[in-house]
């Protein structure tokens, strides 16, 4: 059967008072409506319709091409935004699931027993549930002795034996497709906001004899839509706690979970340990063996077994097995590091390549360069790599030496086995073997003072 879904994403979210649309917040690293999306593709949903409306144009610009979108003009009510995919969705056959963009804990696997449990009971629309320790605020799912739903009875309209329920309406659904979208044309919105609610389809299925069966989700917190700042703090903190199990699970020692944060989309290897202040976020891959931290922070990067990164900055970059990064060290913009290289304290790469067993300890700065096998850059190295207007390339390669405090003005080449001299200002090539001295005569004038 084909499945399809909708996301709610057109609200305007002013309790969270921010100028940023309320889906696009970010949890973990990423934006909630995108984890949505993800865990709906994830779970291999055929189409999915995106229903946009105040910022549309900014989600539209994070989710791409990867979504379709319909837009809702005027808010009024959760009935009127699907009804919006109509266009889109209204001739097709199979289940739809309606999910909020601003559900970023839910789960492709609580999402496919949903569908599995819609399969299996026959259902014309099924609820996913919670129960909650306080379902204040929430309606209660009242169910009949078939374990099927009943009916759902608002907060407001609950009697003291409804009350008592626990278990909840999440707003997550999953429909026939063609019921649906001929139901929604039966809403009416004779309430006080003169707004069209789904639930209300709910209604008119039960009354056409149609089954409502209802889900119950594992646990309530993975329900939970983000109205405001506090729920969007709530929302990351059990998403860290979420992702930094699923890695401890896989042989990851992490030596405090609670200051070490994993975005969704990382990769770690077994018996990697991260030391508290750690950040790993992106497209980030970490091998096996590896030594993260304290208080490092890499982005978009690759790290393989072995590798040892303290008290650094890592962004967009590679380092290679066994390399050793920092303590204060800075790569970025496509810096790549060999097999056994170091980079220590405060020194920036960017843009460059350090080949296997090359080092460059201290304070120094290395820009658009090609480094060879086995360099040494001396402390206070420097790749003079802009003139103003353009940059240009560095070249150092086997086995070159670079005495402290070289300045290296590019476009410049050092060739293999050569040498140049503490302090010198290198502005022509080195051939192989040779040794280069740019550097004035040192005078001295006894009793100058």
């Amino acid at each position: 059967m084909n499945h399809f879904a909708v996301i709610l994403a057109a609200g305007k979210g002013t309790r969270m008072k921010s100028k940023l649309y309320k889906v696009l917040h970010p949890v973990a690293g990423k934006p909630m409506v995108q984890h949505v999306v993800d865990q709906l593709t994830t779970l291999g949903v055929t189409r999915q319709v995106v229903i946009v409306g105040h910022g549309a144009e900014s989600v539209k610009e994070v989710l791409g091409t990867s979504v379709e979108y319909a837009l809702q003009s005027e808010q009024l009510g959760t009935g009127h935004a699907v009804q919006m995919a109509e266009p889109v969705l209204g001739n097709e056959t199979g289940s739809t699931l309606v999910v909020c963009g601003d559900t970023p804990l839910l789960t492709s696997t609580t999402l496919e027993s949903l569908l599995q449990h819609h399969a299996e009971t026959g259902a014309k629309v099924t609820v996913l549930t919670a129960h909650a320790d306080d379902a204040t605020g929430y309606g209660r799912i009242v169910r009949g002795e078939d374990g099927n739903v009943s009916k759902i009875v608002e907060h407001k309209d609950a009697n003291e034996q409804e009350l008592a329920i626990t278990e909840i309406n999440t707003g997550t659904y999953v429909f026939d497709n063609e019921m649906l979208f001929a139901a929604l044309k039966q809403v009416k919105n004779d309430n006080v906001q003169g707004e069209y609610y789904l639930p209300d389809v709910i209604e008119i299925a039960k009354a056409d004899g149609e089954t409502i069966a209802a889900y119950a989700a594992p646990t309530f917190e993975e329900t939970i839509g983000v109205n405001d700042r506090v729920a969007l703090a709530q929302a990351e903190t059990s998403m860290r706690k979420r992702t930094n199990e699923h890695w401890m699970r896989q042989g990851v020692t992490f030596v405090d979970p609670s200051s070490t944060y994993i975005g969704p989309d990382v990769v770690i290897g077994s018996d990697t340990v991260l030391y508290p202040g750690t950040q790993l976020l992106g497209k980030t891959t970490i091998g096996s063996e590896c030594i993260i931290g304290p208080n490092s922070d890499i982005r978009d990067s690759e790290v393989a077994d072995h590798a040892v990164v303290r008290q650094s900055v890592v962004t967009d970059s590679q380092i290679g097995a066994a390399a050793q990064v920092g303590p204060f060290a800075h790569l970025r913009q496509q810096a790549v590091l060999g097999a056994n290289t170091r980079i220590g304290n405060f020194v920036e790469v960017k843009k460059s390549t350090f080949g296997e067993g090359s080092k460059s300890a201290h304070l120094s700065y290395v820009g658009d360069a090609t480094i060879g096998k086995n360099v040494n850059l001396g402390c206070g190295s420097i790749t003079v790599n802009y003139d103003g207007t353009n940059k240009f390339q560095t070249v150092i390669e086997d086995d070159a030496f670079i005495g402290c405090n070289v300045n290296l003005i590019a476009p410049v080449t050092v060739g293999k086995n050569a040498l140049v001299a503490a302090g010198s200002t290198v502005t022509d090539d080195v051939p192989e073997n040779g040794l280069a001295i740019a550097r004035e005569r040192q005078t001295t004038k006894p009793d100058y003072r």
